[in-house]
């Protein structure tokens, strides 16, 4: 999850100074390399109190590591950005709404996955959320296929926060009475704190929550602000991995890849009936034939969940067998740890689609013994998005 960088040179978000305020760095608080950027993986409370908090009131994460890009049409025209895009991801944007985002991915020609992103339709520009490890790349993929057609500004002057949890429609309406009225993927541009802001109700946790572009300048005293709030509590990336886990969701460079179709990920959901055959658009996006060929067959693989029988998490890389004793290895566990609000070990991998069927077992092997797993459904913990 948290691969560790040998530069010396780490980039800092601008609420790197909060962050060594409330890491109480003596008491347990800790900072790691994260994606180039110099991190809160916890702070004092601990990945485990960090991640219950999150589910039981809400937690503010920083993650204005991750890219954040605008096109706008050279023509002026939303729909031409929105068909510039499609050339690149297979889902359809043409169609989505103002106001509203969705989830998506680059290709590349064989059908794997360059990154995962949102796109959200902003009535003038297409704002796009991009993650941090390829954020660089993938303002070179639009820069190379898009210049013709689209303006494109990465908007390296605006922070991302994340507010997660059950509380957190409450903390924020005291800023913006308007957010109660946004459902999940609604995407407005508000004033909060007398800061203009992207507020997005998603995330990336399973919780109800938004995520907040706002200006860098003013990402510290926003972040202060709702820290006042004695529901709110700041949170690193050990609890975030977690949530996330737990609810099932992709971390790129791990679950998903270049190696990885959309179909094998299990993200069919995401793409749109008008990108596939017989739709009004199918196809032109890179890796088209044999992304639309498993849609209609089917993959040989598809990612699954997995819970261990007994209390000890599988990580990620553990091989994955049919049998406790056989020979070869079918699959591989891509992200596993302990999920804290189950508790119990929870894990999703890769398996030959004969074996992804729910309560199938399979064995991983973990310091040379062979421990049973079990197919499960996800999420592992059911999402509570305000729909």
């Amino acid at each position: 999850m948290l691969a560790g960088d040998d530069t010396q040179s780490l980039k800092r978000t601008p609420l790197y100074a909060l962050h060594l305020d409330a890491l109480h760095l003596a008491r347990g608080g800790k900072m790691v390399p994260f994606a180039g950027y110099d991190m809160p993986v916890q702070y004092a409370l601990g990945v485990l109190k960090e991640h219950l908090h999150t589910r039981s009131a809400a937690g503010l994460f920083d993650v204005s590591h991750m890219g954040q890009i605008e096109l706008r049409a050279k023509s002026g025209k939303l729909e031409d950005a929105a068909r510039a895009l499609e050339t690149l991801i297979p889902q359809d944007i043409v169609a989505l709404p103002p106001g509203r985002q969705r989830y998506a991915q680059f290709t590349n020609e064989s059908g794997g996955i360059l990154d995962d992103l949102m796109v959200t339709n902003l009535g003038d520009r297409l704002f796009l959320v991009v993650n941090a490890a390829c954020k660089d790349a993938d303002e070179a993929h639009l820069r190379a296929h898009l210049s013709d057609a689209c303006d494109i500004t990465a908007l390296k002057d605006r922070a991302l926060i994340a507010l997660q949890g059950p509380k957190a429609e409450a903390a924020l309406a005291k800023f913006c009475a308007d957010v109660t009225t946004m459902k999940f993927m609604d995407v407005a541009e508000l004033s909060l704190d007398g800061l203009a802001c992207i507020v997005s109700r998603s995330g990336y946790t399973g919780e109800d929550g938004f995520e907040i572009s706002v200006p860098a300048d003013g990402a510290e005293r926003l972040a202060t602000a709702l820290l006042g709030n004695p529901n709110v509590l700041p949170i690193g990336l050990g609890a975030r991995d977690s949530l996330r886990l737990e609810a099932g969701l992709c971390l790129y460079g791990h679950d998903i890849d270049t190696g990885t179709t959309p179909v094998e990920a299990a993200l069919n959901w995401s793409i749109q009936k008008s990108r596939r055959n017989g739709g009004a658009r199918p196809g032109g996006f890179p890796g088209a034939p044999a992304i639309l060929s498993q849609l209609d067959a089917g993959a040989a693989r598809l990612r699954v969940g997995l819970r261990p029988e007994g209390r000890a998490p599988v990580r990620e890389n553990a091989p994955l067998f049919e049998a406790a004793d056989s020979a070869e290895p079918i699959g591989t566990v891509t992200s596993g740890g302990f999920g804290p609000s189950l508790n119990a070990p929870v894990a999703m991998g890769y398996l030959p689609a004969a074996l992804a069927v729910r309560d199938t077992v399979v064995f991983a092997e973990v310091r040379g013994q062979r421990l049973p797993l079990r197919v499960a459904a996800m999420p592992f913990v059911p999402n509570t998005y305000k729909r």
